[in-house]
């Protein structure tokens, strides 16, 4: 059957994830986009829902994606045009989405090994940024994100987009700084953090696996008692008139160094 109205429930249901404590509370979260929903499929993400609108959707793999699903008993809805332009962020929607249940694991489930390195970050509040790291780890061979203290939800819409489909690929962990720290002190791994004070440059230390990146909010960077429970503090160095980067660049370029190391080795 296909839905017409805005109002009917299903639909108000999707258009709730766009708020984090829906979010929060359902354990799930809305993506929308071939690319995005593609990824969802092809590394098994816990589709609930798909959503689809049949006057919108043109590509024909995507149609033939959706059908495997389907056959593999993945609830799919048909919507109007309408409908679904109204749960849209896009400017023109390709006409479908899918209602995923988030993913998170816990510090005691991780067991370091030979990925690249993780990333933990600080208090990050802004989606964009946690949404294009996510996508920069992915694309280096990281793990994922643990994200400590009161940081921004990587299911954020805004995230979510940025990550390009890493989101799925990527693995999570919530955490508060205590716990961190005592978990790091137990896994023989390497705790990297960046300051601008820090006496050597981040190209001039070597990065031995296992390793976890710490990277400080946007405003505050890390604290003196983060900065003094890491094993390596390193500074990227800057002539211009700027005194910080960005946070998800200043986490990508660091991320590239590590990366370069182990490829050279």
């Amino acid at each position: 059957m296909l839905i017409t109205s805005s109002a009917n429930a299903r639909i108000k249901a999707i258009r709730a994830l766009r708020q984090r404590k829906e979010r929060e509370r359902t354990g799930l979260f809305f993506v929308e986009g071939i690319r995005l929903v593609s990824e969802a499929i092809q590394t098994h993400a816990p589709i609930e829902t798909l959503l689809l609108a049949p006057g919108l959707l043109t590509s024909t793999h995507m149609q033939e994606e959706i059908r495997a699903q389907q056959k593999r008993g993945v609830a799919s809805v048909e919507v109007s045009r309408e409908v679904f332009e109204g749960l849209s962020s896009k400017d023109n929607p390709q006409g479908v989405g899918a209602v995923v249940r988030q993913r998170w694991e816990t510090l005691e489930q991780i067991r370091l090994g030979q990925e690249l390195c993780w990333v933990a970050l600080d208090a990050a509040e802004d989606p964009g940024n946690v949404g294009a790291i996510l996508r920069t780890s992915d694309a280096v061979g990281g793990a994922g994100l643990i994200l400590l203290g009161h940081s921004t939800d990587p299911h954020d819409p805004t995230a979510v987009r940025a990550s390009m489909g890493a989101i799925f690929s990527q693995r999570l962990v919530r955490a508060d700084w205590d716990a961190f720290s005592a978990w790091t002190r137990t896994q023989g791994a390497t705790l990297v953090g960046t300051s601008d004070k820090a006496a050597h440059e981040f190209t001039q230390v070597t990065y031995p696996a296992p390793l976890i990146l710490l990277m400080g909010s946007e405003q505050k960077g890390l604290s003196r008692e983060q900065q003094a429970a890491c094993d390596l503090v390193v500074r990227i160095p800057m002539v211009g008139r700027s005194d910080s980067l960005n946070l998800a660049v200043a986490t990508s370029v660091v991320l590239y160094e590590v990366f370069e190391q182990r490829r050279r080795a």
